[in-house]
């Protein structure tokens, strides 16, 4: 079964720098892609980035370019999302998401293709 476990989350004051991860449990996650997502008023979950597990593609919001990096190691089959020069407007509770149906980044956008998530981690931005 497979588990995906957000972490890292909590208060950070505006510009701060937070890198919470995401463990994935329970299979081989070769041919996944792995993503962050975060709600939205009004939408679906907001895309935020996303990976493949294999690192060779990585695909980003526009809103978060240049801000949010996205990163795993394999070894530890964990997931990273490092955020720059947070804003007020970044607080939110932060999912992670798995699927292996995802070749592009249209797909990768769209929350309905990831077939697992975590609980999510919150993140709260003061200024």
């Amino acid at each position: 079964q497979v588990q995906l476990v957000e972490s890292g989350g909590g208060l950070v004051q505006a510009g701060g720098f937070p890198r919470p991860p995401c463990a994935a449990f329970g299979r081989t996650f070769r041919g996944y892609v792995l993503g962050w997502f975060r709600p939205a008023p009004g939408k679906e979950r907001q895309f935020v980035a996303a990976i493949t597990w294999s690192g060779c593609s990585t695909y980003y919001a526009d809103s978060g370019k240049g801000r949010f990096t996205i990163s795993r190691d394999k070894a530890k089959k964990t997931v990273y999302v490092q955020m720059n020069n947070l804003k007020p407007e970044d607080t939110a509770v932060y999912y992670c998401a798995a699927g292996n149906t995802i070749t592009t980044m249209y797909e990768a956008l769209r929350p309905s293709v990831y077939d697992y998530w975590g609980q999510g981690t919150q993140v709260t931005v003061s200024s």
